[in-house]
């Protein structure tokens, strides 16, 4: 049985009035006393795309650092979290509703059911912009519940960096748990990661082998993401890079589309394999490209993130992991960003 309509219910007219009464008659988070004794969590976040699913890899980390014990249950959408998550031991279950809900609507009914099967102690929804998410912590059978939305926007802006989208679910936690500390949270949020293991990190040192001349530095670039840079803003780009970084190769990292905004000048990489590809930017020096699932998977790999910015907020989706920095292309020229590429490539070397 199938629908014609492929619509995302959190954008379905009908759906929208619902979301209307929910937010107007559901409490920030519902709580039964202290939140102790936690060893079931159900995470949800109704995200397929790649850098949504990055995003809560550090509340991930929140969790587990809070609850070392704890079990986690993922309640998500689309194929990629088998793989982005593959390396956190703690998860027990991935929940992962089918892409297109009205062409499967018995099998998506269906993982819908399964977080009621369970009782939780803490269930989570990741992004309070989410209607599902909202629904699947309210249909849990669960003690605790936090919908996402139980820091209060006159506290929140004690944080300056409360609104990126990888790091409000951690304070969103803290809050919910703590919430007579929290000024006192002062904690650095963990960084996105993709928790990339030793034989990943040596398959990407051979792969590269195989591309890069021996003994030379890389650059990683990803041209694709973003209509508002040219091909001509790429390739000037480009031939600067070549020209003032000589002891570094730069290596394109292609999209899936397989498409080149340099016209396949430099050297490229292409995958299907997501922790491929981001063991492959590990083993580079810098990454550059605009915001996209890609350049959160270099952040997620732990190498250095120059992200361009225009049509996005750097204040939200902005690379956060040490040595990078979001670069807003309307207000930085090409060579802004080379001085910016040079500085980082000097700090990491005076660090070794």
């Amino acid at each position: 049985m199938k629908f014609k309509s492929s619509k995302n219910l959190d954008t379905a007219p009908v759906i929208q009035i619902f979301k209307q009464k929910i937010n107007l008659r559901q409490s920030p988070y519902t709580c039964k006393g202290p939140v102790t004794n936690i060893r079931r969590v159900l995470i949800c976040c109704t995200s397929r795309k790649l850098g949504n699913l990055l995003f809560i890899t550090p509340l991930l980390q929140e969790v587990t650092a809070t609850y070392p014990r704890c079990k986690i249950d993922l309640f998500v959408k689309g194929n990629l979290a088998s793989e982005i998550f593959r390396n956190y031991n703690n998860i027990d279950q991935i929940i992962q509703l089918p892409k297109k809900p009205f062409t499967q609507p018995f099998r998506y009914l269906k993982f819908w059911l399964l977080i009621r099967q369970r009782d939780y102690d803490l269930a989570i929804n990741a992004d309070k912009k989410s209607l599902s998410g909202r629904l699947a912590v309210k249909f849990a059978h669960s003690r605790f519940k936090f919908f996402g939305n139980s820091l209060s926007e006159s506290i929140a802006q004690i944080y300056f960096d409360f609104k990126h989208a990888a790091k409000a679910p951690v304070y969103d936690f803290r809050f919910a748990i703590t919430e007579e500390n929290i000024f006192d949270l002062t904690d650095r949020v963990p960084y996105l990661d993709l928790k990339l293991d030793l034989s990943e990190l040596s398959n990407g040192r051979r792969i590269l082998s195989k591309i890069v001349p021996e003994g030379k530095k890389v650059i990683s670039l990803f041209t694709y993401g973003d209509k508002s840079l040219s091909s001509e803003w790429w390739e000037e780009f480009y031939e600067k890079i070549r020209l003032n970084f000589s002891d570094y190769t730069v290596i394109e990292i292609l999209p899936f589309e397989n498409v080149s905004k340099i016209g396949f000048k430099a050297m490229a990489f292409y995958s299907h394999d997501i922790r491929e590809m981001g063991s492959v930017i590990a083993n580079t020096s810098v990454f550059i490209g605009a915001d996209s699932g890609i350049m959160h998977l270099a952040s997620a790999a732990r190498v250095p993130v120059i992200g361009l910015f225009n049509l996005t907020d750097p204040l939200k989706y902005g690379p956060y992991n040490s040595n990078s920095i979001p670069v807003e292309t309307s207000d930085n020229n090409v060579d802004d960003i080379i001085e910016i590429l040079e500085t980082i490539l000097l700090y990491r070397l005076q660090k070794k």
